[in-house]
């Protein structure tokens, strides 16, 4: 009886191929593989035909990071009584692939000797992949830091050093430079702090009444302060779309981030606009921002509002349109991609009414 194993019968094997982990058992003293479900087959590169029948351990060679051999180090059979199994750990086969693995121990009673072990397996590329998001993050969100902070530095620097040698202009062109590198910091921090909301479905927004046409033109003035060519830039509001409901604050950063990507990614003239529209029957207003550049490519249409997506080789932290399409979808709106009808790109977030 030491080697029986309730194999699982045709209901629940067809069940277990609905899971995402991968699944391996193996019963007995022998430790015959009994089980090996199709995800595990894909995760593994192993086939079960090559697998079921074999010692455990043979037919699936874990090793941890130091090359030992897991099943050496965990000895499921043989270690202490007591145990039920083991947490996730990231493993290796002798092909390269990178497992996380989990392990129950299956015993008659409790501490009766282990009949049967069950092996879950996890692909380790997922992991993987999020963990060099996170270290491109830190990198981009590094050198964004790194230039508004070495100018604020630098030019705080300098007064205190040279207070007396500079005009009030002099001084008040430095001082006006920190705070535009402050303001660069505080936004990138803001933005961060969304992106963890948005993630956890935590942002929270207060819309109301808001003229739009002067913050339209504010963000001009700001960019045109900042260098930027004024004739670039367009601004058209019908008159019935004077007024939109939003979150003040929320509308600004979807605006910056929308006229952002437009200067960035774009080319020749950027055009904002806002006209009365409906969403999903009730009235509401769409805020469009529109460049001459090259376009978004049908196929990148989505995927440009997924998290740290940048094209090219672009500075930045690739949360602009991510951020837009959470603020915008806190609003209860939506915000699309299309084509501008000069050429280019136009990116249209639209405000339902409110009240």
């Amino acid at each position: 009886m030491a080697d029986q194993f309730l194999v699982p019968d045709d209901l629940a094997a067809h069940g277990l191929e609905f899971i995402p982990d991968g699944l391996v058992a193996a019963v007995g003293r022998s430790r015959t593989v009994r089980f090996m479900n199709s995800r595990a087959e894909q995760i593994t590169g192993l086939g079960a035909d090559d697998v079921l029948g074999q010692d455990i351990r043979t037919a699936l060679p874990l090793q941890d990071l130091s090359g030992d051999s897991w099943w050496d180090v965990a000895d499921p059979w043989g270690g202490l009584q007591t145990r039920t199994g083991h947490r996730e750990r990231l493993l290796i086969l002798p092909s390269g692939r990178e497992l996380l693995v989990t392990a129950k121990y299956i015993r008659p009673g409790r501490g009766e000797p282990v009949r049967s072990v069950v092996v879950g397996l996890r692909d380790a590329e997922g992991r993987r992949r999020a963990e060099q998001e996170s270290s491109a993050l830190l990198t981009a969100v590094a050198h964004e830091l790194r230039s508004p902070l070495t100018g604020v530095k630098g030019f705080s620097s300098t007064l205190l050093r040279n207070w007396d040698r500079f005009t009030d202009d002099q001084k008040r062109f430095m001082l006006e430079t920190i705070e535009a590198d402050a303001d660069r910091v505080s936004r990138l921090i803001t933005e961060l702090l969304d992106t963890s909301r948005i993630g956890t479905g935590r942002l929270t927004v207060h819309a109301q009444p808001l003229e739009v046409l002067p913050r339209l033109e504010a963000q001009v003035a700001r960019r045109v302060a900042a260098g930027g060519d004024r004739s670039r830039f367009e601004v058209t509001v019908a008159p019935e779309a004077q007024t939109l409901w939003a979150d003040p604050d929320r509308f600004e950063q979807v605006l910056t981030n929308l006229v952002d990507n437009a200067v960035r990614y774009g080319r020749g003239r950027v055009r904002m606009a806002v006209h009365r529209s409906s969403w999903d029957g009730p009235a509401a207003a769409d805020l469009t921002v529109a460049d001459e550049g090259d376009g978004i490519a049908p196929e990148h249409r989505e995927v440009v509002f997924s998290r740290f997506w940048q094209a090219g080789a672009k500075h930045g932290t690739g949360l602009g349109l991510y951020l837009v399409r959470g603020l915008v979808a806190a609003h209860g709106g939506e915000v699309v991609a299309e084509d501008a009808p000069g050429g280019g790109a136009l990116l249209r977030a639209t405000f339902p009414d409110g009240g």
